[in-house]
């Protein structure tokens, strides 16, 4: 019987649950809505029961919406924390899923798990130092430094640091926390929600597109100037309008304003915020690098 490996995107609005080795190997993949705690994770753990009749599944990785608790010491460790998603605070997706399915379990953020996947196969690809992230339902980031994914107190919140206001931007913001943070001024809900049309019905020449890579220029360049990475990798269903992507690498120069002197900054910026490589399969895909990791450390499993 193959041996492969389980991953779980476990999205604020869907989960994507599949199986394989890599990008140019995937056996199976479900997308279901996710729904209440017990019915969405009761569904994954269908879906790999189905699996394991015709593979082995050396591990599972999940990459999760949050906050999350990622502190393998902490009696609710894989558990949802303080998510605004309702009936999902305090949930647990990682204890329910390996004790039915008896296999480890790697853990970690969504964000986290994409910029993974991206490192193992994609636009980071042989970088150490690089930062992920994500622009839609929600706003989130993910950064690997000498080639290890950042936790810390909890893990990085890019999504929520708080950027200057844009000209007259009188906006209340979106986010349940915070109002006008990152995410409650430049998701896709905020979008939506400052000008009552959906990001992607909005036409290019918009001038939500201007302010949006405001938004997103700044806090790159907050990034930038704080841990530095080799590239950017930058995706989410708000970053599918073709001219905004050019708007924010111009907006992250402007902020900078040639205080770092880095070629890649002054010159190659094209080439320093990039687009991802695997596109909307990072998340999935880097759930499975995670149970490849948490296979990789589990104690080898007795033959027979």
């Amino acid at each position: 019987m193959r041996t492969l490996w389980g991953g779980v995107e476990a999205g604020g609005t869907h989960f994507v649950c599949a199986v394989g080795s890599g990008p140019e190997d995937l056996q199976a993949e479900e997308r279901f809505p996710t729904t209440t705690p017990a019915e969405t994770i009761a569904r994954a753990i269908e879906f790999f029961h189905a699996q394991r009749r015709e593979l082995d599944l050396a591990a599972i990785g999940i990459a999760s919406f949050g906050p999350v608790d990622l502190d393998p010491s902490s009696a609710t460790y894989g558990f949802v924390t303080s998510t605004p998603k309702p009936g999902w605070s305090g949930a647990d997706i990682a204890g329910p899923i390996g004790r039915a399915l008896g296999a480890p379990v790697g853990f970690d953020t969504d964000v986290n798990g994409a910029a993974l996947a991206e490192s193992e196969w994609g636009a980071a690809k042989g970088l150490d130092d690089f930062v992920y992230v994500t622009i839609g339902t929600g706003i989130g980031g993910g950064a690997m430094v000498n080639g290890r994914l950042v936790h810390g107190l909890v893990h990085p919140e890019m999504g929520h640091m708080r950027t200057p206001r844009q000209g007259n931007d009188e906006y209340r913001g979106y986010c349940p926390f915070h109002g006008d943070c990152l995410e409650g001024l430049a998701s896709g809900p905020a979008m939506q929600d400052r000008w009552g049309v959906a990001p992607e019905d909005l036409p290019e020449d918009h001038p939500a597109w201007e302010l949006e890579a405001d938004y997103l220029g700044s806090a790159l360049a907050n990034i930038v100037g704080i841990l530095s990475p080799r590239r950017i990798v930058i995706g989410g269903g708000v970053m599918q309008q073709p001219r905004l992507l050019p708007l924010v690498r111009r907006k992250v120069q402007d902020g900078l304003s040639g205080y770092i002197q880095a070629p890649e900054l002054l010159d190659h910026i094209d080439r320093y915020i990039v687009p991802p490589a695997l596109g909307r399969r990072a998340g999935v895909l880097g759930a499975i690098a995670l149970g490849k990791r948490a296979g990789r450390n589990a104690p080898a499993r007795p033959e027979g």
